[in-house]
């Protein structure tokens, strides 16, 4: 069934994913604070543009945000034009940004108090599974909620799960950067010992990767980190501000990361190194140095 969908950030993940959305048929309308990309987006894909987020949800039945941090969610729900200000009740709001708990479980607060849906829905697969439309996508809020607005979120999704009350799809999330940082870890100590060991790490990738050892990363990223190649997903910056989010919230339930504080600090050093926007697989970067 055909529906009215504001979809509000089209960044590297939300461009594809109001696309997706586009294409299953529904009438999208998109803001984005930068306007020619949602130029760029309506000449692409059938929709509308809105100048605000405001105008963007007025007469959607679903809106879908997908931006920074907190901050800028905040700013294009709670703020003077935010979609806040006309969404309306019966409507489901679903949040695809990578958050805290705390603004998932604000937001729904709010939700509940004005008569409409929240859903925190953070997701992972990176730019690839976004443009692929095969994200996994974790998701916070009411059952009642989350059976309304599944077939939208299918679009762009491999997997999606409802995981608990308000904050769970945010939390869910953090564990996920948590084990990601970890795996990058290690992979990059190995490959960077093997081949200061003379091995042929492409031949030991093929071996290792089908045993034990395997893991998404392994076998998505093995050969660029040898290529000594990094523009390929998700950034460096965004990986920390996800990090921060995660070791905030360990403090919070009493939980210890201290791989995950370790690996947050390599990061910083890639950074250092010029590393702000290459994915996340360049913390090999560090014994290049």
């Amino acid at each position: 069934m055909t529906c009215n969908v504001a979809f509000i950030g089209l960044g590297v993940m939300g461009y594809p994913m109001a696309g997706y959305i586009s294409k299953a048929g529904h009438n999208v309308t998109v803001f984005n604070r930068t306007t020619a990309k949602a130029e760029k987006w309506v000449n692409e894909y059938k929709g509308k543009m809105a100048e605000t987020p405001a105008e963007a949800a007025k007469d959607a039945e679903y809106i879908f945000t997908c931006v920074g941090n907190d901050n800028d969610l905040r700013e294009v729900t709670f703020g003077d034009k935010g979609a806040f200000k006309t969404i309306q009740k019966g409507s489901v709001y679903i949040d695809n940004t990578t958050a805290s708990a705390t603004i998932a479980r604000e937001i729904y607060d709010y939700a509940k108090k004005n008569g409409f849906g929240s859903l925190d829905a953070p997701v992972s697969g990176g730019q690839a599974g976004a443009e692929n439309g095969a994200l996994t996508v974790m998701i916070g809020g009411d059952q009642a909620d989350f059976d309304k607005a599944k077939d939208k979120i299918d679009c762009y999704s491999k997997k999606m799960k409802l995981l608990g009350n308000a904050g769970s799809g945010q939390l869910a999330k953090m564990v996920n950067q948590i084990c990601i940082a970890g795996l990058v870890q290690g992979l990059s100590e190995g490959i960077n010992f093997g081949m200061k060991a003379g091995l042929n790490m492409e031949d030991v990738i093929e071996v290792i990767s089908k045993g034990a050892a395997q893991s998404w990363q392994m076998e998505n990223r093995y050969k660029t980190m040898i290529d000594d190649k990094f523009d390929f997903g998700f950034a460096v910056d965004w990986m920390r501000k996800d990090l921060k989010i995660a070791m905030e919230e360990a403090k919070n339930n009493g939980s210890s990361l201290p791989i995950t504080e370790i690996v947050d600090k390599y990061y910083g050093e890639v950074q250092e190194l010029g590393g702000n926007r290459w994915d996340t697989s360049s913390l090999i970067k560090r014994f290049r140095k």
